[in-house]
């Protein structure tokens, strides 16, 4: 990590803030909003976790009548990057229009993210209507391409540290980029949030939740709830995962999702691994983050003590303000239009399927030959 500060600095980074600053800030919100559904008999379940934006992005277009049950809370870097540009430009003396916030992660969705007309919040705040809360997006592969272009060793560069104010993680923040990572972090917050006591070893490690099988479920106590829990990874076994939900009626209270297998950690940007060598690579970079969260004091977002000064001086002293409302909670939008006039498709009618495909190419080929 050190040597990742170092290199950005020496790229010409300004300010290099951590990431896992940004997945503190969405548990905070996150979890928040899963107690207050669970509280109101009238709020929809199960809860879907939205820091995915491949799968926001597949529920708009696939799933849409899942659109009420995704959180509202914005991903990691979607609030970290408005929040750098007001509260972190205002304590650090900045011109928030010189600030080129610049996202490093190992998912190309992002890319998408950052475009969305609903990430400015910046500007809003600043009333500069072209003002973008995220301005840049490159993969950890991009990075390296970039790093190897600058001739930048990683052997000879002294450590660095992240600056202030949005450079510290929870353990939770930390293993936000796996599979499980999510629903663990949420749950160890949602307790504390609950009961006021940190959450027990039941849940730290959260075992049930952990591992690379398709979809792992579990029961979890809180105060006097039971919420019964589920992570999935990979939209084949989500789309499986869906269908036995609702052949066997299953109630779930929380779901996380993720679109690439073993998570974020196993995105399409991150550096490419040879099958079938590919799950170990997935499997080392998962276990390495619960090797990191094992060697820090703070558990859960919510003990995070610059979280604790941020929502203290910025976000009205709690998740779920309306500044942090404003702020750090989004929209989605039902893109099923975009599958054709009827607004879905099966795999034998969808225009997009290989067998269909191939129909379409046999086709305009005949046409071709009978109009020479």
């Amino acid at each position: 990590e050190g040597k990742m500060v170092a290199a950005l600095r020496k790229l010409g980074g300004d300010y290099i803030l951590d990431t896992n600053f940004g997945a503190d800030m969405t548990i905070m919100e996150e979890a928040s909003e899963l107690l207050e559904r669970v509280i109101n008999s009238d709020a929809v379940l199960p809860q879907f976790t939205s820091c995915c934006p491949a799968w926001v992005k597949f529920a708009e277009t696939f799933y849409p009548e899942f659109l009420p049950n995704l959180s509202t809370a914005k991903s990691p870097i979607a609030m970290q990057a408005p929040t750098q540009k007001t509260y972190f430009a205002e304590k650090m003396g900045l011109d928030a229009k010189q600030i080129v916030a610049v996202a490093v992660t190992p998912c190309t969705a992002k890319k998408f993210e950052i475009r969305r007309d609903e990430m400015n919040s910046s500007a809003e705040y600043w009333d500069v209507p072209k003002m973008r809360d995220t301005d840049y997006c490159i993969t950890t592969r991009e990075l390296a391409k970039w790093l190897r272009a600058e001739k930048i060793n990683f052997d000879e560069l002294e450590d660095s540290t992240f600056d202030p104010l949005m450079g510290e993680a929870s353990g939770g923040g930390i293993i936000f980029g796996n599979t499980g990572g999510v629903m663990e972090a949420a749950m160890r917050a949602a307790y504390k949030f609950a009961t006021g006591e940190d959450a027990p070893q039941t849940l730290i490690p959260f075992e049930a939740i952990r591992g690379m099988d398709g979809a792992r479920e579990a029961d979890v106590v809180i105060g006097d709830k039971t919420l019964h829990v589920a992570a999935v990874h990979g939209t084949g076994n989500l789309r499986k995962f869906i269908e036995r939900m609702r052949a066997e009626n299953i109630h779930y209270d929380f779901i996380e999702v993720m679109a690439c297998r073993g998570g974020c950690i196993g995105g399409g940007g991150q550096p490419r691994v040879k099958l079938p060598m590919a799950d170990k690579a997935r499997e080392a970079r998962i276990a390495s983050l619960y090797t990191r969260d094992a060697e820090v004091q703070v558990k859960a977002a919510c003990d995070n003590p610059d979280i604790q000064k941020l929502y203290a001086e910025f976000f009205d002293g709690k998740p779920m303000s309306h500044k942090a409302h404003h702020m750090l909670h989004t929209t989605f939008v039902n893109r099923s239009e975009d599958l054709g006039p009827n607004g879905a498709c099966t795999p034998a009618t969808c225009p997009t399927s290989v067998p269909n495909l191939k129909k379409a190419a046999e086709a305009a080929k005949a046409a071709a030959e009978a109009n020479n």
